[in-house]
């Protein structure tokens, strides 16, 4: 359902299935989790495997061992200063380790490579329970896939 003023900005609440397709088209997004009893963001490089977010991390780090089995937040977009449009998508879902070699297998051909430093050889795996996204268009910005 989209919302208009005159002449002016649009505002469209996006269905589950183009908050995914829209997902799929940016590397970054950002992990809200709890980390000892308080709130905490993170921005993640990630992908998408058969509906779920796909995070590479490494085993001892803070993100692995506060997520494991834990409801999380994950939010992306894609905004345009100038044009004053762009979407955004936030997902909330079970987050849980991948322990199966044959899932590990699957995701490694993902090709996902972290961008911090240091090794990272394990995956989390946030499992969409529900998914929200808007798409803002400004009052002069053209009708754009993605946008």
């Amino acid at each position: 359902m989209a919302s208009r003023q005159a002449d002016g900005p649009v505002l469209e609440e996006l269905s589950r299935a183009e908050c995914l397709r829209l997902l799929a088209t940016v590397p970054i997004g950002r992990i809200s989790y709890t980390r000892q009893a308080l709130p905490a963001v993170e921005p993640v490089n990630f992908g998408l495997h058969d509906g779920a977010i796909v995070i590479r991390t490494d085993a001892g780090g803070k993100l692995m061992a506060a997520t494991r089995r834990a409801v999380v937040a994950f939010q992306a977009d894609d905004l345009d200063q100038v044009l004053r449009s762009g979407w955004s998508v936030t997902v909330v879902g079970t987050c849980e380790e991948v322990t199966d070699a044959g899932d590990i297998a699957r995701l490694e051909m993902l090709g996902l490579e972290s961008w911090a430093p240091g090794t990272r050889d394990h995956f989390i795996r946030i499992v969409p329970g529900i998914v929200t996204g808007r798409r803002l268009r400004g009052p002069g910005a053209p009708k754009v896939a993605g946008l």
